[in-house]
């Protein structure tokens, strides 16, 4: 009995033994192979060595308009002056009660803080449905031809890795959003450029956005046997314009003719002053080939809800169904269900009338200050920008830029630029939305958003009056 004890007990510390060995052994390698990896990662003198490098899809990217505009406008504000930010496209104000009082109930119901299917919530395709179909001329099957996205933006991109393979083109109006481009960029396609041509005497005359034209003998040229897609944006940020239908008739034909996809961003469809009409709506062909983009953000005032929904024929929604899924799989739930509770009030009560009427008002108060000083400007005949013309202004000459101002960029950066610095009001440079070649058709204007609250509308025409003393005659 001792000796099977004895027997026990050495066995026991020679495993003990042997777990020590190997506990030391594994230790003694792990720091050699942590050694090793450190030795691979720092160079001679011990610091990290790069980072692997980005991909050819953002590796090109330059500082953006946005990043540029922001930060001329928050150095001036750091002096302690304020700046009235007309630049880019989001609210001042909060959505209408009955939407944020939606969003707050969603929130409560459990099931509402999972996730949706992929193809978006059923109440919220259905109010899609149900609103949409007037304008359609037909009922429209929510279940086969509606799906929502994460924004209108995201719905474009999953169109564009729906349709298009590397080396496919797609026709892009200048100017353009400019998302259309890396969405079409990313999945490997090509981007061809037709642009929209303003007045010839835009610099002496306000004229309407309709007279900024497509020249149909380019868009012809443009289009090959690789052309996959027409993009199509009405009402047109930045111009307002408003497509007629003879233009939509145009486009549609060359459409058709080629059995080109065309994808009709509308996200502004809710907000137009002049006839509106849906190119998807002019004949069952194209019925078949459009894909209409909208957006809840644009619709109900709530850029940051992220939804967005594209309607078309069932044998084109699939594809971007299956994009879509990949892409986000699915579209948050809250926002979904209040996007659905919006949609079926905004059609019993008068919210889409008196949105446009405040918009009316807003350009009123707006663009008095451009009658006043004798500028030049677009009307708009949709959505919330408004192109003014600032070729009578003179900047000085000695005026000191910085260079991402200067270097490869249009006039209309340097004009945006001395404005904030000096007069305190933010603008876009439209030139961003154009390629280099066609810039100069753009370079005399600055963007101005409107969806501000009235009085921050007046307190920018108060600091628009000082560019009086710099108007030549």
């Amino acid at each position: 009995m001792r000796l099977l004890a004895n027997c026990h007990q050495a066995t026991s510390i020679l495993g003990l033994t042997s777990k020590l060995l190997l506990r030391r052994s594994f230790s003694a390698t792990s720091f050699i192979a942590i050694t090793s990896t450190n030795s691979k990662m720092t160079t001679s003198d011990g610091s990290f060595k790069p980072l692997p490098g980005p991909s050819v899809h953002v590796s090109a990217q330059s500082k953006d308009v946005w990043s540029i505009i922001n930060e001329a406008a928050a150095s001036v504000e750091s002096t302690g002056k304020k700046v009235v930010n007309l630049g880019q496209g989001f609210f001042s104000y909060s959505p209408p009660d009955f939407a944020i009082e939606a969003a707050k109930k969603a929130l409560d119901v459990p099931a509402l803080n999972q996730y949706s299917p992929t193809r978006g919530r059923p109440s919220l395709r259905k109010a899609l449905a149900d609103s949409y179909s007037p304008f359609f001329n037909r009922t429209l099957d929510p279940e086969s031809e509606i799906v929502v996205t994460a924004g209108a933006n995201q719905g474009m991109y999953a169109a564009f890795t729906a349709f298009i393979n590397p080396g496919d083109e797609v026709i892009v109006f200048e100017p353009f959003f400019d998302q259309y481009i890396s969405n079409i960029q990313l999945p490997g396609g090509k981007v061809v450029y037709v642009p929209l041509h303003p007045p010839s005497d835009a610099a002496t005359r306000t004229s309407s956005a309709g007279e900024w034209k497509i020249d149909f003998d380019e868009l012809k040229a443009a289009v090959t046997e690789k052309t996959r897609i027409i993009v199509l944006n009405t009402p047109q940020n930045p111009t307002g314009k408003v497509f007629s239908r003879e233009e939509l008739e145009k486009i549609g034909q060359i459409a058709v003719e080629h059995n080109i996809i065309i994808l009709s961003d509308e996200v502004y469809d809710r907000l137009y002053y002049t006839p509106f009409v849906r190119i998807a709506t002019l004949s069952p062909e194209l019925a078949r080939l459009t894909l209409t983009v909208g957006s809840a953000g644009k619709t109900f005032s709530a850029t940051g809800w992220r939804v967005g929904w594209l309607i078309g024929h069932p044998d084109l929604i699939k594809y971007v169904a299956a994009a879509n899924t990949r892409i986000v799989f699915t579209v948050n739930s809250p926002l979904q269900e209040a996007t659905a509770k919006a949609l079926v009030q905004a059609e019993t009560n008068t919210y889409y009338h008196d949105n446009i009427v405040s918009f009316e008002k807003k350009y009123k108060i707006f663009n008095a200050i451009w009658d006043e000083l004798g500028l030049p400007y677009t009307v708009p005949e949709g959505g919330y920008f408004v192109l003014v013309n600032f070729a009578k202004v003179q900047v000085p000459e000695d005026y000191e830029f910085p260079p991402e101002v200067t270097h490869g960029k249009a006039k209309d950066f340097r004009t945006a630029y001395w404005l904030i610095k000096e007069i305190g009001v933010v603008a876009i440079p439209p030139t961003e939305f154009y390629t280099p070649q066609n810039a100069h058709l753009a370079e005399e204007f600055l963007r101005f958003a409107v969806c501000k609250d009235d009085h921050i509308l007046e307190e920018a025409v108060e600091k628009l009056r000082a560019l009086k003393k710099y108007i030549k005659s």
